[in-house]
């Protein structure tokens, strides 16, 4: 099945001790109180509640509970106090991985279509000497990179940025996101660490700090 493939390609990604989780977004799924997402039409609700039951799986694998997770004012999720963890969609695809803060303060988690990243997008997304060279489905692994480590970084800065602000180098699973300039407390030549891997159809990618 493809959500086997794709948790079982995550948990090679994620470190020791992390709770993994996987719901479908083509179904229903129960939200628990402090849990909304107003006006949000029925298919985004779904997804919404599908990646908060994928969480839910998540946090008990590392036995924190069933617990909600509200939606911040910065509408990232509300994890737990003492951990860290991402969301992320593709299709009705929703992953989730939890663990304790400590090793480290931020994880995140990408899931895209494996296909080609729209060349229309390549000016936005990469940078003038990541194009060089580059092909429709390097560049979506670049893009998911980039994804998954602004939102490894994002609960250390709580900064907004656009994709510019880091350069991806690629070496075949691995990845190092630099950034370019200084997004405090990362300042200008600061790495994150991560992995991609191709799997059920998808390009799937974890960052951690």
């Amino acid at each position: 099945m493809p959500e086997a493939a794709l948790l079982a390609a995550l948990r090679q990604m994620v470190p020791e001790g992390a709770g993994l989780g996987w719901a479908d977004a083509a179904l229903d799924h129960p939200l628990m109180p402090g849990e909304s997402l107003p006006g949000a039409v029925p298919a985004r609700l779904r997804e919404f509640a599908a990646g908060r039951t994928a969480a839910r799986m998540a946090l008990a694998a590392i036995g924190a509970g069933s617990v909600a997770l509200p939606k911040a004012a910065d509408r990232t999720p509300v994890w737990p106090a003492g951990i860290i963890g991402s969301i992320t969609h593709s299709g009705r695809h929703c992953l989730a991985v939890a663990m304790l803060a400590g090793q480290f303060r931020g994880i995140g988690i990408d899931l895209e279509e494996d296909g080609p990243l729209d060349s229309a997008l390549w000016d936005t997304i990469l940078r003038p000497e990541e194009r060089g060279q580059m092909t429709g489905a390097l560049a979506k692994r670049v893009f998911s990179a980039k994804e998954a480590a602004f939102k490894a970084q994002y609960p250390v800065s709580r900064s907004l940025f656009d994709f510019d602000v880091m350069r991806v180098d690629l070496q075949d699973t691995l990845f190092t996101a630099i950034f370019m300039q200084a997004v405090p407390p990362f300042a200008s030549g600061d790495r994150i660490a991560g992995r991609t891997a191709r799997v059920g159809g998808h390009v799937l990618t974890l960052a951690h700090v």
